[in-house]
């Protein structure tokens, strides 16, 4: 049987980390909630046990502690903030995966804040070099891991990284969610799937998708 892995996911308490933090419960994982307020990630992993009572969940307000116990990280932050994670998490990062799903976009959503040759995931290997960054869960709303299959057809994610062993794993978290994992290529493709969620954002307020909306790729 396959060793259970512990994921720390930082960030827990948000609509992002918590979606996320519930598709993974039906995984065979060790969870590690993380947020600052206690109480909030506290609820959360109270939910999980409640729907998913055999799940193994903690909670820890200490991302560094957290990531120390973890053998994959799931940064659900918001891109301003992934510099300072990184700087806590730096020392206890080394040869883990760590997952980058932050869209640097800027305050009117019509463009990123980042370089056009670079992306956040790129910015944030560059933090963590010691550590496996893979870009996921970028391309999915928060209510998707609620309702994975849209329309009849189940969501597509995509995935980017270098390691290709990190990506296999990341694809086993992909599926146990719900969605259907596709990976792009390295992690020099994170800016493209960036991109491809700023534009998925403005036509959701353009034509109310109700933030019920993902990329599917058709071929025969």
């Amino acid at each position: 049987m396959k060793t259970m892995q512990t994921i720390a996911i930082i960030g827990a308490s948000g609509n992002m980390g918590s979606a996320i933090s519930r598709g993974l419960a039906k995984g065979n994982y060790r969870l590690l909630l993380c947020a600052n307020d206690l109480d909030k990630v506290q609820t959360v992993a109270d939910e999980i046990k409640s729907s998913h009572p055999g799940a193994e969940v903690a909670v820890s307000d200490c991302s560094r502690d957290a990531s120390w116990e973890a053998d994959i990280i799931i940064a659900v932050v918001p891109y301003a903030a992934e510099q300072e994670v990184a700087e806590k998490i730096k020392d206890v990062a080394n040869q883990k995966i760590v997952i980058s799903i932050a869209n640097p976009l800027n305050d009117t959503y019509d463009g990123l804040v980042t370089a056009p040759e670079t992306s956040a995931a790129e910015e944030l290997q560059k933090l963590l070099p010691n550590a496996k960054v893979v870009k996921a869960f970028n391309t999915t709303f928060a209510a998707d891991f609620a309702t994975p299959v849209i329309d009849g057809k189940q969501a597509d994610a995509f995935v980017a990284g270098d390691d290709q062993e990190a990506l296999q794993t990341v694809v086993e978290l992909v599926e146990t969610v719900g969605f259907n994992p596709i990976v792009a290529g390295g992690l020099s493709v994170s800016g493209t799937l960036e991109r491809m969620q700023l534009l998925l954002i403005q036509l959701n307020m353009k034509n109310g998708y109700n933030w019920l909306a993902g990329w599917k790729i058709l071929h025969h």
